[in-house]
């Protein structure tokens, strides 16, 4: 384990005397900085292994970056470096967006949670686009996720336009693409968690994909990410749409609006999407359950609330196939990714 690994525990006393969003920004700035300079770069190096392939595509380890913390794919070669076996980054929308007043992002460390209302804050496509052909990850073995999204100002019923615009943006530069609509941050977003919604976001996507994959000459997976404040019926109902319209894989789950495991807690009440160990076991019960309709060939990404290699183990148990960490790392440091790569590696390989 790397020395900057280690130390992690003093600059996060550091970084947690400072408002959430600043240090959020500062940790980015000084991990590229790091990754930059050739001395410190090695510190950064963490290259953890356990081989296995997820809708073809053929990963280092299962234990990915989920989206949200670097919303313009400027670091990704830095992050990738922690160890990651797949980095996502986004959301991107097609135009740039400043996102929701500040402050937005709030601490429950009694928790290890975060609470956020962020609102797809990004510097549009074009930028998005630019980063990500500036980056070393993809060609040094790495797989690398887009998570696309829509403009706050574009109708709900004009949505699918701005996620065709972002596919057919980021579709020559990704390995696979996420569909972002869970988000609890973008005004009815989540409504088109919906049937009929869903269904017509998806018939244009599935359609739009196969143009792009004559046209570059590869199929590129596409992945939808859904909500974890979902009934047993509407998850049986996404279960039932994605293998029809031709989605690859389900990222489960974003953010959650229940406060009940956070109840009295200072910040508990702010609006956002509520992050973290509290959202771990919702979590857990749509795994479940899109494992039990999908079938065992589904790919499902599990995230939400893994703080430790123990609850890594559990997403893989309930069903997923690999895991992202996204507030664990701001709790537990960049060592918390070899961690999981060992507990996954130990619950696979004792199911083998």
């Amino acid at each position: 384990m790397s020395f900057l690994f280690n130390t992690y525990p003093l600059a996060r006393a550091a970084l947690f005397s400072l408002d959430a969003e600043c240090a959020h920004e500062l940790t980015l700035a000084s991990l590229q900085k790091a990754y930059d300079c050739r001395l410190s770069r090695s510190l950064l190096s963490s290259r953890p292994e356990h081989r296995c392939t997820l809708m073809g595509l053929s990963f280092r380890n299962p234990v990915g970056l989920a989206a949200g913390l670097d919303k313009n794919g400027a670091h990704i070669d830095a992050l990738g470096q922690l160890g990651f076996g797949f980095v996502e980054v986004g959301t991107v929308t097609p135009k740039p967006q400043s996102g929701n007043p500040k402050p937005r992002m709030f601490r429950l460390p009694r928790a290890q949670a975060l609470i956020n209302r962020l609102g797809f804050n990004n510097q549009g496509l074009d930028t998005f686009i630019a980063n990500v052909q500036n980056s070393q990850w993809r060609s040094q073995g790495g797989i690398l996720g887009l998570n696309i999204g829509k403009n706050a100002a574009t109708p709900i019923d004009h949505a699918v336009d701005d996620y065709l615009l972002c596919l057919e943006g980021v579709y020559p530069h990704a390995d696979y693409v996420t569909v972002n609509i869970s988000s609890p941050n973008t005004q009815n977003l989540r409504a088109l968690q919906g049937h009929d919604e869903l269904a017509s976001l998806l018939l244009p996507l599935q359609e739009k994909r196969k143009a792009l994959a004559d046209q570059h000459g590869r199929q590129v997976p596409m992945v939808v990410k859904i909500a974890p404040d979902l009934s047993t019926e509407q998850i049986d109902i996404i279960a039932d749409l994605l293998p029809r319209y031709g989605v690859d894989g389900v990222i489960a789950t974003n953010t959650t609006l229940s406060r009940d495991a956070v109840q009295g807690l200072p910040h508990a009440n702010e609006t956002g999407g509520l992050s973290g160990p509290p959202v771990h076991e919702l979590s857990l019960q749509v795994i479940a359950r899109l494992r039990q309709q999908l079938g065992a060939s589904f790919a499902i990404i599990g995230v939400g609330g893994i703080v430790s290699g123990k609850q890594a183990q559990e997403k893989i148990t309930a069903g997923a196939n690999a895991i992202q960490l996204y507030t664990g790392l701001i709790y537990q440091g960049p060592a918390l990714i070899a961690e999981c790569v060992k507990s996954v590696g130990q619950i696979t390989a004792a199911g083998a």
